[in-house]
């Protein structure tokens, strides 16, 4: 399960796609339940966000 989601694609999927949700949840889910979600969501957002950047600085480019 580690290297599935440590994966390159499934990183992206993560980033991307509660990014989208973090922003859209406020204007959604109303209260105080549309903040909390936001704020989980772009916690995991910026988790896949920082390992992106974490693993391109650490391997190099071949191309």
């Amino acid at each position: 399960m580690k290297s599935l989601l440590s994966s390159k694609p499934a990183l992206w999927f993560l980033f991307l796609f509660n990014l989208l949700v973090a922003a859209a949840a406020p204007f959604v889910v109303d209260g105080t339940q549309g903040v909390l979600t936001a704020v989980g969501m772009g916690v995991v957002s910026l988790g896949a966000g920082v390992t992106l950047l974490r693993n391109a600085r650490e391997l190099p480019r071949t191309w």
